[in-house]
C-alpha cells in the first residue's frame, strides 16, 4: 500500500472518530498517533487531509446532500460519510491530485471498510461532485476578467 493511500485511510479513521465523538481534532489526532505509528510523510499528509476536510465540512456536506438523492447526509453511514467528505475535500481543494485518482482511492477504501457495494454509492456521489466542481470552475474561467 502506498503512503498516500495509507494517509487517506488514517484520515478517514480520524474523521470517523470526529463524527462519532465531536471531540477536538487535535485530541483525536494525538490519540490516533499514540495507537498507530506511521512514517512522518503519512502522518503529515493525514493531518493535512483531516484539517482541510474539517475546515471545509460546512461547504462539503451540502454538496454531498445535493448528490445523495433521497438521502440526508446524517443518514449516510458514518464511514461512508467520512470517505465522501475526504473525497469531496480533495476534489475541491487538492488540485495536485487528479480527480480520477481521488475517486478511485475513495472507491477502493470504501470497498475495504464498507464492503463491495459501497464503491458504487461513493463513485456516484463523488463523480457528481466532480462534475459540479469542474463546471463551476470552468464557468469562472470562461467569464474572463472582471
Amino acid at each position: 500500500m502506498g503512503k498516500r493511500r495509507k494517509a487517506r485511510e488514517c484520515a478517514i479513521q480520524c474523521l470517523y472518530q470526529w463524527d462519532m465523538t465531536g471531540s477536538d481534532v487535535e485530541t483525536i489526532l494525538a490519540g490516533y498517533w499514540e495507537a498507530h505509528r506511521s512514517p512522518r510523510e503519512v502522518a503529515e499528509f493525514t493531518e493535512h487531509l483531516v484539517h482541510g476536510t474539517l475546515e471545509h465540512v460546512d461547504e462539503i456536506d451540502p454538496l454531498i446532500a445535493a448528490q445523495a438523492e433521497h438521502w440526508r447526509v446524517d443518514r449516510i453511514g458514518k464511514v461512508e460519510r467520512s470517505i465522501l467528505r475526504l473525497g469531496a475535500y480533495e476534489l475541491m481543494y487538492e488540485q495536485n491530485t487528479p480527480d480520477a485518482v481521488v475517486i478511485d482511492e475513495a472507491i477502493e477504501i470504501s470497498k475495504r471498510f464498507c464492503g463491495p457495494d459501497a464503491g458504487h454509492f461513493v463513485n456516484g456521489i463523488l463523480d457528481g461532485i466532480r462534475e459540479k466542481v469542474s463546471s463551476s470552475g470552468n464557468d469562472a474561467e470562461s467569464e474572463g476578467p472582471a
